[in-house]
Parts: C-alpha cells; sequence; structure tokens
C-alpha cells in the first residue's frame, strides 16, 4: 500500500460518499437491532436465559458469514450486510425451535440435557430442511451473469455460505449454550404452578376471612 503525500487527501463522492456515511451507522443500527430482537425474545420465552441462548448464536453467524466472503473474495458491501441480517434472521428461528421445544419438554418435567437432547433429535429436520432450501436458493444469485451479478453474488456468498457452516453452529451450540445457561432458570411449568398454589391458597384465606 502507498502512502499518499502529506497534505493530500480522498474526498469520497456520490456512492461512495453515501456507502462511507451508512456504514458508520450500520453498528449502532445492528445493537439496537439485537436490543430489539432480545426484548422480543424474553417476551416470547418468558425468561431470560432461553432468550440469551437464542441471541448468543448470532454472533457465530456473523463470523461464518464474514468466513465464506473472506474465503471467496468477495467484499464486505451493502448487499453482503443484507444477506447478513437474513442470515441472523434463519440462524435465530432455527435456534428458537430448538430452545422452545427444549423449554416445553422441561415443563413436562425433563431435566435441561434430556430436553435439548430430544429437542435436537426432533427439530434436527425442520432445521435442516430450512437450510438446504435457503441454501439451493442462494445458488442463482452466486451462479447469475450481467448487469449487478457482483451485487447479488455478495449476497449470495453470505447465503450459501454463512448459513451452511451456521447451521453447523445451530446443531451443536445452541444445545451446549442451553445446558450451560438455562439450568440457572426454573422451568416455567414450575413457576406457573407455584403461582397457582399461591393464589389458590390465597382465595381459600379471604373465604375464611
Amino acid at each position: 500500500h502507498k502512502e499518499l503525500p502529506p497534505g493530500i487527501g480522498l474526498l469520497f463522492l456520490n456512492e461512495a460518499a453515501a456507502l462511507d456515511e451508512t456504514s458508520r451507522g450500520i453498528l449502532i443500527t445492528y445493537l439496537v437491532a439485537l436490543l430489539v430482537v432480545f426484548l422480543v425474545l424474553v417476551a416470547q420465552f418468558e425468561s431470560l436465559t432461553s432468550a440469551l441462548v437464542v441471541l448468543l448464536t448470532v454472533p457465530f453467524g456473523i463470523c461464518a458469514a464474514i468466513f465464506a466472503l473472506a474465503l471467496t473474495g468477495t467484499s464486505i458491501n451493502i448487499y453482503s450486510q443484507i444477506g447478513v441480517l437474513m442470515l441472523i434472521g434463519i440462524m435465530a428461528k432455527n435456534s428458537i425451535l430448538m430452545v422452545e421445544f427444549a423449554d416445553q419438554l422441561r415443563d413436562r418435567g425433563m431435566g435441561v440435557a434430556e430436553a435439548v437432547r430430544e429437542a435436537s433429535l426432533v427439530r434436527v429436520r425442520p432445521i435442516f430442511m430450512t437450510m438446504v432450501s435457503t441454501v439451493l436458493a442462494g445458488l442463482p444469485l452466486i451462479l447469475g451473469s450481467g448487469p449487478g451479478a457482483e451485487s447479488r453474488a455478495a449476497i449470495g456468498w453470505v447465503v450459501f455460505g454463512g448459513l451452511g457452516l451456521a447451521a453447523v453452529f445451530t446443531l451443536f451450540l445452541t444445545p451446549a449454550l442451553y445446558v450451560l445457561i438455562a439450568g440457572w432458570a426454573k422451568p416455567r411449568g414450575r413457576e406457573t404452578a407455584a403461582l397457582e398454589e399461591e393464589l389458590a391458597y390465597a382465595d381459600t384465606l379471604s373465604g375464611k376471612a
């Protein structure tokens, strides 16, 4: 890389200036999006630990996408960033399938390790089908030619390469994180039963009064 002489710099114009401006705010956008997703997951699962398990798989999906881009020599641009957002959504969806079913099994009385093992065996087929269909859908973007082919290829490589690696993280990393984290929280069914017992006891006391 050659250095510019003192007093000489670069001035971005038109599309380059717009890309430079949007790249500065993309990190804040990602952080806000992750916060919103985390709050939605907490509300859906009614559990902080289950939402944390799903959210912790996201950084590994981003790393898988960056590795796929580096392996193919594709630059990180606005199109590849769109692909990363789509990849994050698919990874979160796969993790939600596994974590939600494991939570249901724990409500029925199973232990943490037994529940996540059963959830992994049951949910592996829909997760694998989602991965295969999405990866195959990315092939036309990679193999296409003509105007705009480079931008479409950036999205295609993120989906094709990133999702293939991210699926491995989902199938193996999510159960490991669930065993490590979910054990710190009680099953929702146990908390619901305890609340119902307290309400019944309160009704009994009010009836006696």
